[in-house]
């Protein structure tokens, strides 16, 4: 049986060829627009984001925070035990699973999937399936519906499909068109 999938969500893993740094080393700091101070964009493992305000319109101003706590390169063997075909035409491709705790820090109650959608990985948003189920080790499926109020946590993993032979080098939290974004660096 064949299971389709897409790509979805905007957590980013940014990736490098093995040997290459696919984004500088170190902390990178942004100047924003008018001057007036510095905002760090570069965080460590397990490091909050800054509090980040949602644009959804059921929760539109409800402030939030992500923490990347893990980020483990999958197998061809994972992809091929998933239950997802490739066509033959395709690049071979291997997950990555990332590991973050969301944190709803005020406003209205927020979906955990709209915590979750500015993530990525080499420009690459979550995959998600659309018909058929996928399974990965140890990293089993969130309810994207699920709600979170003021002062509640929910640890969730997603899984991001790379070129397989590249490496991530980071995780990026997109912020808008006007704002750099945050990034976790994946050290190997």
């Amino acid at each position: 049986m064949r299971t389709s999938y897409a790509l979805a969500g905007a957590l980013v893993l940014v990736t490098g060829l093995a040997g290459c740094t696919g984004v500088g080393s170190g902390s990178s700091d942004a100047q924003p627009s008018g001057g007036a101070s510095t905002s760090r964009t570069t965080l460590r493992l397990g490091e909050a984001s800054p509090v980040q305000e949602s644009v959804a319109s059921a929760s539109k101003g409800a402030r939030y925070t992500v923490a990347v706590t893990q980020v483990q390169t999958g197998t061809e063997a994972d992809m091929d035990n998933s239950g997802l075909e490739q066509d033959a035409t395709d690049q071979p491709t291997i997950p990555v699973y990332v590991r973050a705790t969301l944190s709803h820090k005020g406003g209205k109650a927020m979906r955990i999937g709209d915590m979750t959608t500015d993530l990525m990985i080499n420009r690459t948003r979550a995959l998600i399936v659309i018909m058929g189920r996928a399974t990965w080790p140890d990293c089993p499926l969130f309810d994207t519906e699920k709600k979170l109020s003021a002062g509640q946590s929910e640890k969730v993993c997603q899984v991001f499909l790379i070129p397989a032979g590249e490496k991530p080098a980071a995780v990026e939290l997109w912020q808008g068109y006007y704002n750099d974004p945050l990034r976790w660096l994946v050290t190997s």
